[in-house]
Parts: structure tokens; sequence; C-alpha cells
């Protein structure tokens, strides 16, 4: 037996926080970030034009945090910069915030059927494509809870489910001769809504993905917290 290996430290390990957060979806504001370390690097001459070039067409490929990570790893300026605040949503709703009834049915059999625009997203959105299209845009949505499920369905059909840039998206399901697509999103702002897609696909398609460009405004939960918390303290006197 040989005490010397045995005894030998461990690699360190990258912290669970920083590896999860190198896997998210990166942003444009990431992007833009990179682009300018890269910027001042060309002008401090650390990097030359060609090299400046390929890596700005590199970052513009990247998808996740960790891929853009890659193109700055060797400039000081990516060992002293604060790292991103993500706040990790939980993966599943909170027990008891969800009712078992759907505030809404979208059905679409041998049809589409489309909700978007400014209307008020409620706990529980149920969809079914048969034979059918259900497209569930949720960028414009007023969100009065915090926590959103849609549970999906899709049998020879295609579920799409658009979410705001700045909201936390998970996916539970899978398929059977079908497709099911979920891009993870993780919203900096703790109090920032919360989607999860649930769903099947049987020879069919369900797909949740981030609606670039759109943000959530105002959250009406929010809004009501403060009001109630207003009449309490003016009951209070």
């Amino acid at each position: 037996m040989d005490l010397q290996k045995q005894t030998e430290p461990r690699a360190a390990e990258p912290p669970v926080a920083e590896s999860r957060v190198a896997e998210l979806r990166a942003s444009d504001a990431d992007r833009d970030r990179i682009a300018d370390i890269l910027r001042d690097a060309l002008a401090e001459g650390r990097l030359t034009a060609e090299e400046h070039a390929e890596r700005v067409e590199g970052v513009l490929a990247a998808k996740t945090v960790g891929g853009l990570e890659v193109f700055i790893r060797d400039l000081p300026a990516a060992h002293h910069r604060a790292a991103p605040a993500y706040a990790a949503a939980p993966s599943r709703p909170t027990a008891g915030a969800i009712p078992a009834d759907p505030d809404e049915n979208v059905v679409a059999v041998f049809s589409s059927a489309v909700r978007k625009g400014r209307w008020r997203a409620g706990r529980r959105i149920h969809a079914y494509a048969i034979f059918g299209s259900v497209e569930i845009d949720l960028s414009e949505a007023l969100f009065e809870y915090q926590q959103v499920v849609v549970k999906a369905l899709s049998v020879f059909g295609n579920v799409e489910v658009r979410v705001p840039e700045n909201v936390s998206l998970r996916g539970t399901g899978g398929g059977v001769l079908g497709n099911f697509e979920v891009d993870t999103l993780d919203a900096a702002d703790p109090d920032a809504p919360v989607v999860y897609l649930d769903g099947w696909a049987v020879l069919g398609n369900i797909e949740g993905k981030p609606k670039r460009g759109r943000l959530v405004a105002d959250i009406l939960d929010r809004v009501q917290h403060k009001v109630d918390k207003s009449l309490r303290k003016h009951l209070d006197r």
C-alpha cells in the first residue's frame, strides 16, 4: 500500500455555485461585458488584432456563461471582476403554492391556439395540443404570482412556451418518440417569477425558451404586498 499516494491532496473542485453559473445561458449583457474586456486588452497590446477578432467571433457564438469565460481566462481583467449575481430558483414549486385545478386551459385539437399579449398569468395553466399547435407567450404577461406552472401535453402536436429573459425557467418532462426541450434560466432577482414547464410529448414537441429582448417590468403580487402593508399600518393607527 502506497501511503504517500493516499495522503496526496486532491485537486480542488470548483464550488457548486460557480459550476451552476457556468452552465447558465449567456445573455446579451454577458456578451457585451466580455467584449468590453477584449476591447481593453486589444488597446493595452495584450491581444493582436487577429486574436481579438477571433475571440470576438467566439463570444458571439458562445451559448453559456462558462463558454464566454474561456475567451478572457488568460487576461488580468478576468481575475479582478465581481462575479455576476445569479439567484438559483428552486427546482420544484413550493408545496401548496400551486392549485390542483388549472386557472386556464389552452386547447388545440386539429387546430391552433395562441395566448399572448398583455394578459394575467394564473398559477397553473394547462396546454393540450392534439394534432395541433399551442403557443403560450408570457413575455408581456402580468405575473400576479411568483410561481407559475405550465402543464403541457402534446400528441402529434406542438407546444411552445416563451418567457421574458429576467424570469427563472425550469422544466420537468420527457418525450415518447417526441421532443421535450427547456432552456433553463436563473433570474438575478430572487423575487422574480419562476415558470415551471412540465409535460410529455408523444410523437410531438414541447419547447420552453426565453424571448430575447423581453423583460418583466412589473409583478403585481409585489404591488399587492405593498398595498396590504400600507393598509395594515393605516389600520393599526
